[in-house]
């Protein structure tokens, strides 16, 4: 393959995190929307049956556990803590680039969450057991959940950390349905929302981060990743 060949290859590997990225974020705004429009923000009959199923089936057992889930993904704890926490690991082991990727990953999910939340405010549910601020769609936590678990799974490629991110996303959502905090769709939307965002802003960092993967000095790629 030839030096322009290999360029326009690189180029259209690129693009398909953009495309990817656009579609799933599209999908989170396009429910969000379909809900407003089509019931105005009521719950959908998925929504009250999983609800129903939810609340029928409390139990101090299962109440810890998602409390423990409530705080761990909100509140300064989620929303500063655990974030600065990882970037501070990620500059720690040379890798700024990544924390680069992260932090805009991070800034850019929970600012479109608020952004959703005011445009389709979506009232919560009625049977909520903790304190949450306005707008129900699309969840917050399970956003910043699905945003932080995609992204370190980019930045480090290995199964247990997809494996790991998997769990802690779902576990995050069951807690959201199980406090009434959140309609099972807003969980939904949180995942597509955070998945899409990962995404999209992994496309235009993947050479950088690629390269600083491989490179024992940060800001410098490693030979044969320049200009992609």
């Amino acid at each position: 393959m030839t030096r322009q060949d290999g360029s326009a290859a690189r180029r259209v590997t690129r693009f398909w995190p953009l495309v990817t990225g656009g579609a799933i974020l599209l999908l989170a705004v396009s429910l969000g929307a379909m809900i407003s429009v089509r019931s105005s923000g009521r719950p959908l009959v998925i929504d009250t049956e999983w609800m129903a199923e939810i609340v029928e089936h409390r139990s101090p057992l299962w109440l810890v556990p998602a409390l423990v889930m409530n705080y761990l993904g909100g509140g300064v704890l989620g929303v500063v803590v655990v974030p600065l926490g990882i970037l501070a690991a990620l500059l720690l082991f040379r890798r700024p680039w990544a924390a680069l990727y992260f932090a805009i990953a991070e800034l850019s999910s929970a600012g479109l969450v608020q952004l959703l939340k005011v445009t389709f405010g979506r009232a919560r549910p009625e049977d909520m057991i903790v304190q949450a601020d306005f707008g129900s769609f699309p969840s917050g936590h399970v956003a910043n959940a699905a945003t932080m678990a995609l992204a370190l799974a980019i930045i480090f490629p290995r199964v247990w950390v997809y494996v790991l991110g998997v769990v802690y996303t779902v576990l995050m959502m069951l807690s959201r349905t199980y406090l009434g905090a959140h309609w099972l769709t807003d969980t939904v939307g949180g995942l597509l929302l955070g998945a899409g965002v990962a995404v999209i802003v992994w496309a235009p960092l993947a050479a950088r981060l690629e390269g600083e993967a491989h490179s024992p000095h940060p800001f410098v790629l490693a030979p044969g990743s320049r200009g992609r």
